[in-house]
């Protein structure tokens, strides 16, 4: 039997040649993913996944890499992907879960789960830079695929603006951070106010930054950050360390209602968290 013939995908055919290029091999739905936040050490990981129409349809105007757009046209191009895509979904981890779980478990864990949770089975899936196994499809891992192919740029937008989105919400509970400049990424006037505040509950102890700033800088990732627990007859939260002593009312890690669930917003509620597995500490890690 003759293999069949190679494909062929050249740089110059633009960001919708891969996909093209799957297409016409027989995989009509190719879905991307991608995620916004590895870098950042506040705030949560967000993964996405879309899977956009064959022809005419499928071509969005303005889309790129999500990094490359200005905010504004960020905006514009989101609401195009939801508008136009056969299915898209993004799944939101929590920092709680990035220091429990490692970033890069929950990095794969929530590209997994953003493509399970696609409503239109994709038949070729193509990932950002990690490949990701257990999807029952073919898949690619491409490098700078939010570069590369229209999929995983519009994947990156969806989970980008979603992150930035959280980000600014996040700056009216602990405005001292500026989380609505910086969305969490490490910057100078970041870390000035860490080392003036110590870290928020938002923050990532399993970063060595925020670990250095908070004193718990020479304990393993898992036992970084402090245990909050109600003492009944005061009824008032209570910080602990991960042996179980007793932290400081005062402590600068502020009480937070973010729990271990992963939203998917897929026109779906928030559904709880999946196993992600063993924890692969990848601290400090900037994108």
């Amino acid at each position: 039997m003759l293999a069949p013939p190679r494909t062929v995908v050249r740089r110059e055919g633009g960001l919708y040649a891969l996909e093209r290029a799957l297409q016409r091999r027989g995989f009509r739905h190719v879905a991307g993913a991608d995620e916004a936040g590895r870098g950042a050490c506040a705030g949560p990981l967000v993964a996405a996944a879309a899977v956009l129409p064959e022809g005419k349809r499928g071509e969005i105007d303005e889309l790129a890499d999500s990094k490359l757009l200005t905010p504004a046209a960020r905006e514009r191009v989101y609401e195009q992907v939801v508008a136009r895509a056969l299915a898209y979904s993004v799944v939101i981890v929590p920092a709680t879960e990035v220091d429990a779980r490692g970033l890069h478990v929950c990095n794969l864990a929530a590209m997994r789960r953003a493509l399970a949770s696609l409503t239109t089975r994709p038949e070729y899936v193509l990932t950002d830079g990690f490949p990701v196994d257990g999807l029952g499809v073919p898949g690619l891992a491409v490098w700078k695929g939010d570069r590369v192919a229209a999929c995983v740029a519009a994947a990156s937008v969806l989970a980008k603006v979603t992150r930035d989105r959280i980000m600014v919400e996040m700056h009216d509970q602990f405005p001292a951070y500026g989380f609505a400049v910086h969305k969490g990424y490490i910057t100078d006037e970041h870390s000035a106010a860490l080392k003036a505040h110590g870290p928020c509950a938002e923050h990532r102890f399993s970063y060595v930054n925020v670990a250095a700033v908070s004193g718990r800088g020479n304990r393993p990732p898992r036992a970084r950050r402090p245990v909050q627990r109600v003492v009944p007859e005061a009824d008032q939260p209570v910080l602990f360390d991960a042996s179980g002593a007793f932290s400081s009312a005062e402590s600068p890690v502020s009480s937070s209602g973010a729990g271990s669930t992963v939203g998917v917003a897929s026109g779906d509620q928030p559904q709880p968290s999946p196993s992600v597995g063993e924890d692969e500490a990848m601290e400090g890690e900037k994108r």
